[in-house]
Parts: structure tokens; sequence; C-alpha cells
């Protein structure tokens, strides 16, 4: 669907209108009330296709539409990548085991708007390591947030991010970033999770975007699989994702996608 609304910014970034913030929030909040309600079927023995039936249930059931079956072939409504793989993780046979950690990626289409967010889940008991690994990650997208306020820019994001997962001798994915998105699934600004202070486009009122790091506890370095979708830590080392869709205020921004029932991080209840 091509974009009816806004303007374009020099870097090709859409400003939306106030008026549109409404539709964001309505297709946020039901991608936010899916992955609420998958969170009771993530457990040891349970299969990542089936996680993924229900969810493509769920969105015929409320008469949104995903925005990922049928992009670019791939033909799921959700991605679910399980311990190191990084992201874009396709359903399966497989079995979750005890201690399993796993990002679910949701997309949805409400009334032409865009609705995007994921977030981690565990399967049995957490060990110490993931524990800590999505606690870094929970916060790095929290203090990437923060940053979030017309006159910064997007490196004050990136830069954000990245000193603080460091600083925990953690390392930030450089090969996927957020981006923006409004009446399309994708757009400009390609939102990067690392980065220098003062970099890049200035933000402005009326930007809508994803931020969505992805966290490492070894290297950083990612590979793509052969069915060009699924992405994994180069040194196996597990890998954790957190992702709000926002849109920046006057002061500050909104998020889209926060968890109605309080659930946005695995160990909250």
């Amino acid at each position: 669907m091509e974009n009816s609304t806004g303007r374009l910014t020099k870097d090709g970034i859409r400003i939306y209108e106030p008026g549109d913030f409404a539709g964001m929030h309505v297709a946020g909040r039901l991608a936010a009330e899916l992955l609420d309600r998958i969170a009771p079927h993530v457990e040891p023995g349970q299969t990542t296709k089936e996680l993924d039936r229900l969810i493509t249930e769920w969105i015929d059931a409320s008469e949104a539409t995903s925005a990922t079956i049928g992009y670019r072939g791939y033909q799921h409504a959700s991605c679910i990548s399980v311990n190191h793989v990084v992201c874009h993780g396709i359903p399966g046979e497989k079995r979750l085991k005890d201690g399993d950690i796993l990002n679910i990626d949701i997309t949805v289409i409400v009334d032409g708007w865009f609705g995007d967010s994921s977030r981690m889940y565990v399967a049995g008991k957490l060990g110490r390591k993931a524990e800590r690994l999505i606690e870094v990650t929970h916060d790095a997208l929290m203090i990437g947030i923060e940053a979030v306020k017309p006159g910064n820019t997007f490196g004050d994001i990136g830069a954000a991010i990245q000193s603080y997962v460091e600083a925990q001798r953690m390392s930030v994915v450089r090969d996927f970033c957020g981006h923006g998105l409004g009446q399309v699934f994708h757009a400009p600004p390609n939102v990067l999770h690392y980065g220098r202070p003062g970099t890049g486009p200035r933000l402005e009122e009326g930007m809508f975007f994803t931020i969505e790091p992805m966290v490492n506890l070894g290297r950083p370095e990612t590979k793509v699989l052969s069915d060009d979708w699924t992405a994994v830590t180069r040194d196996k080392s597990l890998s954790a994702q957190f992702e709000h869709s926002i849109g920046v205020t006057a002061d500050g921004c909104e998020i889209f996608t926060l968890s109605p029932g309080g659930l946005f991080h695995p160990t909250w209840s």
C-alpha cells in the first residue's frame, strides 16, 4: 500500500500526521495482545510450528492480516528464533527443550497500519546466562527508546544501545536493524543499534519506526543459513532480541506495542 499521509524529509523518512498515531496504536496493540496470548503456550515439548499455527488462527479471527505471510515468499505469521538463532527463524517441527529461549516476532496489518513487535520467551527453567542476556537486551531497547525525542539523531539511539550492551561484555548485532513503518512494512530509515552520537538523520515529530536490538553473549557476527531466512550467531553463542514500534512526539515518543498484560519481559507476571 502506498503512503497517503504526511510528507517526506530529505532523507526519505515519512513524517506522519497527528491523527495517524491512532491507527498505529490499534495495530500495535493487536501485535502486543497476540504476543501476550502466546506466552502460556511456550513450554518444553511444544513445536514452533504449533505456536505459529495458533498465531495465524488468532490473526484471522481478529480480521487483521499477517504482514509476513507471502512477504518475499515467506509462509508464516511469525518468525520464531530459538537460542543461537538471531532473527528470522522459520517455525518448524523441532520441539522446544527445557531452558530454550526464543524470540517471537509478529507483524499485523489493521486498516492499513502495520503493528510490529517481538519479545523473548523461555521454555521451562531459565538459565542464569540466558536470564542475564535477556535482561541486558530488554534494557538496551528501553535505553534506546529513552534517546528518542525531536532534535536528537538516529546515531544517538544506536550509540546509547551499543555503549550499554558493550559495558555488559556482550555484543550488538550489526547485520540487522530497525526500520521505518506506518502504512508500509519497511521504509526509511534504517535504525542501527550501534553508532556515534550526533550522526545520522535528526528525529522529527511524526516519524514512525521500530527499535529492535539483537544482542549476543559472544561475538556480533552472524550468518544466514541455506534457507535464505534464518540468521544465526557464527560462534553459536546465545542471542536475544526485543522490539517495539514507536512514534516520535513533540517531547519524546509513544510506544505503540506496549504489552496490555505487562508480559513484555518473560520473567514479569
